[in-house]
């Protein structure tokens, strides 16, 4: 269900020392970006935070706070720093329970894989109240709370539970853009950018420089929700660029 008015916003905690360490490279954060501009939600801030409860408690509270959701990512699995569903219940000010539903997926799952111990069980533990996500790529399931989404790390496993929660969400129109690319320095044209924007209130440019065969050029991105005011700009910004003595190309470069 999409509500055009309002600006849908989803805050992302990426939990793990992995990360942090350089070890492990995350890809998650673009995927998930792009599957909530799909549903019309905007990606607002993203924070990396290791395997320290208090770490993510504070930024848990911290971005469901500012959001309309909250996502994280990595800490759900078996292991004993896997402690994301500890620290989101302490931010939440609920205890921990065992899911039986998700204990009964597990049971299932590891029936052939040499049954369900102490810690394929931890896989089963979610903040009281909390809802499932399905996963049918591995056995353990993602967890939803409210506007608190809890999925695993790894980025095939966390695609598979975006797409259970394809349409589940509420969220506004779906971001738009359009792209123009220019051989020109940004700073020259950085004050034109700038008035353009301000006469354009629902639109956002993003500037993009590259250097490529020795010449300075950007890609300009204008973004809005709106395909008439996103047209509106683009000819605000092409007859800038085309008064100012620069060629461009619609699409980019």
């Amino acid at each position: 269900m999409n509500s055009p008015a309002k600006i849908w916003t989803a805050g992302l905690i990426i939990i793990g020392d992995e990360i942090l360490s350089g070890r492990t490279h995350d890809k998650n954060i673009s995927q998930i970006a792009s599957w909530l501009q799909v549903q019309g939600i905007r990606l607002s801030e993203v924070r990396v935070v290791p395997d320290v409860e208090e770490r993510i408690v504070e930024a848990v509270n911290a971005l469901r706070a500012a959001n309309d959701y909250l996502f994280t990512t990595g800490g759900i699995g078996p292991t004993h720093d896997d402690i994301t569903v500890d620290a989101v219940a302490k931010a939440l000010g609920v205890p921990v329970v065992v899911n039986e539903e998700a204990r009964a997926l597990l049971e299932r799952y590891y029936a052939d894989k040499g049954g369900l111990n102490e810690g394929r069980l931890r896989m089963a533990r979610v903040p009281e109240g909390a809802d499932l996500i399905p996963n049918r790529r591995s056995g353990a399931p993602g967890i939803r709370r409210g506007n608190v989404i809890l999925m695993a790390g790894v980025p095939h496993i966390t695609g598979g539970m975006l797409d259970a929660l394809t349409g589940e969400l509420e969220g506004g129109a779906p971001l738009l853009s359009e792209t123009i690319g220019c051989w020109v320095a940004e700073s020259e044209v950085a004050g034109m950018l700038r008035e353009v924007e301000e006469a354009h209130e629902n639109c956002q440019i993003g500037s993009y420089p590259f250097f490529r065969d020795g010449k300075a050029g950007a890609n300009f991105v204008i973004r809005s929700t709106d395909p008439a005011d996103i047209a509106s700009c683009a000819d605000s910004l092409t007859d800038g660029l085309a008064t100012n003595g620069y060629d461009f190309t619609p699409g980019g470069i």
